[in-house]
């Protein structure tokens, strides 16, 4: 039979061994390290626009298309491409998580100007200039036309 003296000491040099472990003894691997077997996200000039210039969000309420799962029926919002200001293509967005996801995806970007390629459900495929700023969520709404409002976007 163990003395409660030994059970104590055991249970002791066990945590301490476990806390060496946990604080010392690791190590940790960074995605996107500079190591050459992982060079991390692939964009022009290495820049990784996420976190190293400041960034908006955009949100666009395209045409939507029907889908049926089987049991009910689901209009996720169709597709769109983000173009440069020069006209590049930037982005091509599905605008949904999933085939049943019916709210609009909201896309990160650098801060500046760019041209939405987007359908409508009224005038089908139209382009929109949008401006992103700095921690704003720019939305684009293409069908929302009334007879007073020629707002498309709003910040």
């Amino acid at each position: 039979m163990k003395s409660p003296h030994w059970s104590s000491l055991l249970k002791g040099a066990l945590l301490i061994v476990l806390l060496a472990l946990c604080f010392g003894g690791s190590t940790v691997a960074q995605a996107g390290g500079k190591d050459l077997l992982s060079p991390g996200p692939v964009r022009p000039g290495n820049l990784d626009y996420r976190t190293e210039l400041p960034q908006g969000y955009l949100k666009v309420y395209s045409a939507t298309d029907e889908f049926n799962d089987g049991d009910a029926l689901y209009f996720p919002h169709s597709s769109y491409a983000i173009y440069t200001i020069d006209g590049k293509p930037f982005k091509n967005v599905k605008n949904q998580r999933f085939p049943a996801d019916e709210i609009p995806e909201v896309v990160p970007l650098p801060v500046g100007t760019y041209t939405v390629v987007a359908r409508s459900e009224r005038d089908g495929y139209g382009r929109v200039r949008v401006v992103i700023k700095e921690g704003q969520q720019t939305i684009v709404d293409l069908d929302l036309w009334k007879k007073k409002t020629r707002r498309l976007v709003h910040n």
